[in-house]
């Protein structure tokens, strides 16, 4: 069985492919690097059981352990040669291959009936008011990134603007014709 494959195990061994390290340093850098945008570590211990699991399957092995002053012992790990072909190989796939994802906004669309269509609508304004939100801190943080880092390392952030900006144009168009009474439903539910 071939090991199981997501983004933040995918950044774990990016991370210990750059240079062994520990749990705390790896969840750090991913936070610095705003790898959190498109990574999930909201729950601290997600990246500990991600190591356990890439420990399990032999794709990083522990290089030993440190103790920094005052600071807790931490261990530190390494990629493994199986690691750093299993990395390659999911690179290759999640570059080449659209996945079946769920997301919560289409399911939510897929049952807008629920709500009555003043609510749908004032839900999708408040939503448009977040998206132009997060439209303009990403502009922010692109156009500051791009001052001293090169574009490769931006790429996930234009990727993550072409998706704003085109759920913004939807979701606005949807709003509009909710308004106009061009989209509408029974609300007997």
């Amino acid at each position: 069985m071939s090991p199981r494959r997501s983004p933040l195990a995918m950044a774990v061994l990016s991370l210990v492919g750059e240079e062994p390290m520990h749990a705390y340093r790896m969840q750090q850098l991913i936070k610095e690097r705003h790898k959190d945008d498109v990574v999930n570590v909201a729950q601290r211990n997600s990246v500990y059981q991600t190591i356990e699991r890439l420990l399990r399957d032999g794709l990083i092995a522990v290089r030993g352990t440190s103790r920094e002053e005052n600071r807790p012992e931490r261990t530190v790990y390494e990629l493994t040669g199986t690691g750093r072909e299993t990395l390659r190989q999911w690179m290759r796939t999640m570059l080449s291959t659209p996945a079946r994802e769920f997301p919560e906004f289409p399911a939510a669309l897929a049952f807008l009936p629920v709500l009555r269509p003043d609510e749908v609508h004032a839900a999708l304004e408040e939503r448009l008011a977040a998206l132009r939100a997060q439209l303009n801190e990403l502009d922010g943080e692109l156009t500051e990134s791009g001052r001293f880092l090169p574009r490769v390392f931006l790429v996930e952030s234009e990727y993550q603007r072409a998706v704003l900006v085109a759920e913004l144009d939807y979701v606005r168009a949807l709003a509009d014709d909710l308004r106009a009474g061009r989209v509408t439903w029974d609300d007997s539910l």
